[in-house]
């Protein structure tokens, strides 16, 4: 079995793309804290490649950002690649699930309800 689980703060903007045949992928890296601090008492963190495709990539791209936490569900992958006649290899978190963790903030649910028409309660026919 290859599952994981992951709970974490996004490192960076999600950055979005297509394959060459039009499917949507998206690439993020979260943080992940451990749980104990080393021995000079320092809390220390791991970070993962997550990678979402279709509509949820399209999702992950449009409503996080750096610093927003994240909770993944999916699998690990581990890819090869040749750089300059070297074989590299690349660990990624292949995500099925992602939920958004971070609450919304005020200036957010304004600006996503822009097209809404603000109604004063005088303006009420009731």
């Amino acid at each position: 079995m290859n599952k994981v689980m992951l709970i974490g703060n996004l490192t960076r903007d999600p950055e979005l793309n297509q394959t060459s045949s039009g499917i949507a992928y998206c690439k993020m890296s979260i943080a992940v804290s451990r749980a104990f601090a080393n021995a000079d008492g320092e809390k220390q963190a791991d970070f993962f490649n997550i990678v979402t495709w279709r509509g949820l990539a399209e999702s992950c791209n449009k409503y996080l950002s750096k610093g927003k936490k994240i909770a993944v569900s999916g699998r690990i992958e581990i890819r090869s690649y040749e750089q300059d006649g070297v074989k590299k290899y690349a660990t990624d978190i292949i995500a099925e699930d992602v939920e958004f963790l971070s609450p919304k903030l005020e200036s957010e649910s304004k600006t996503n309800n822009k097209n809404t028409p603000q109604i004063e309660d005088d303006d009420l026919p009731f």
